[in-house]
């Protein structure tokens, strides 16, 4: 009998591991047209509107023969049809084009500023993670109280103040008035743990500002929501702390929608790194994406879109792949 039960295990997990990989195969191959559209999408609004890249790098004092000797040079004088066939077999052996405007390959430029970007979306995520969380918890644990309002006042002040407004304002009473971080720039992780973390604290705590906003009250709303359980009153019952009910039942049982917005804020995050590299002059793929955009620079663009939209996509899944551990009782 003990035999038939570990057999009977061994092929249920066998099963559900091949469900895990079908549900894998699917996902991917389901993004594929995705970002199809997207390419499409990207290419023909570039060409569409207003603006012309040759006319950008021949400067103000171009004569038109100049003008026409750059559009000839990058391949704007082909039909639209003509260069959107060039530019998807280029993506399919892996080459996203050369920029106009910096005069190097795309990927090296990806690749010169994603350390900028990755460190500052990774210590938003941290300093939202740390304060959102406890601050949801604790407004539904003292719900209908000062604490609780005093969160959800945060809460609306974080989605009202633009990103750029609240950026300066802390340069000016963190970085002029205090002088307690750089105003501006970068340093690499390779210059010393502290520079790094120095000029990444400001942005970081600006970018977060939105998401501990958004995550605190989803947080509030699913905590409170399973405070209202049988099996939270059968755990006061018997005689747990409020800090292990807490963390233990109550949040462990609300983490799916927890999860699901963070996942969200990610494109809510792609935005605003735009915003913030700009006002802390971050040289990441955020202001690289407003050059390209101020430079008319078709290939940046475009493959700095596809890049975004596939980190988004990919996120999504990880975010999917997590409810199976969050809750066992979801399958694929």
């Amino acid at each position: 009998m003990e035999h038939f039960k570990v057999r009977r295990s061994g092929t249920l997990a066998k099963r559900s591991q091949r469900t895990m990989l079908g549900f894998l195969v699917r996902r991917i191959l389901a993004t594929i047209p995705v970002l199809a559209m997207v390419a499409l999408f990207v290419f023909f609004m570039l060409r569409l509107t207003p603006g012309d890249p040759a006319a950008i790098l021949a400067g103000d004092n171009g004569e038109p023969h100049q003008i026409e000797g750059i559009r000839e040079a990058l391949g704007l004088n082909e039909p639209i049809l003509t260069q959107l066939t060039i530019w998807l077999g280029n993506i399919l052996q892996g080459d996203l084009g050369e920029s106009f405007f910096f005069n190097k390959k795309v990927t090296e430029l990806i690749a010169m500023r994603v350390d900028a970007t990755l460190s500052l979306a990774i210590v938003t995520l941290i300093i939202t993670l740390v304060v959102a969380i406890p601050l949801g918890v604790l407004a539904a644990y003292r719900h209908g109280s000062w604490v609780d309002r005093l969160v959800m006042g945060f809460s609306v002040l974080g989605f009202s103040v633009p990103i750029f407004v609240l950026g300066y304002f802390l340069i000016f009473i963190f970085s002029v008035k205090l002088n307690w971080f750089p105003v501006q720039g970068f340093k690499s992780i390779s210059d010393g743990f502290w520079p790094f973390l120095h000029h990444l604290i400001l942005p970081g705590l600006t970018l977060s500002v939105i998401y501990i906003a958004l995550i605190a009250r989803m947080t509030r709303a699913s905590v409170i929501e399973v405070l209202n359980e049988d099996y939270i009153r059968t755990a006061y019952a018997k005689g747990l702390s409020n800090m292990v009910v807490l963390m233990r039942h109550a949040l462990r049982n609300a983490a799916v929608p927890i999860v699901t917005i963070t996942g969200i804020g990610v494109a809510l995050l792609i935005g605003g790194v735009v915003v913030t590299e700009s006002v802390y002059n971050i040289p990441g793929l955020g202001r690289l994406t407003v050059d390209a955009v101020l430079g008319r620079d078709y290939p940046t663009i475009q493959a700095l879109i596809l890049v975004f939209s596939c980190v988004y996509v990919v996120i999504n899944l990880l975010i999917d792949l997590s409810y199976t551990l969050l809750d066992p009782r979801i399958r694929y």
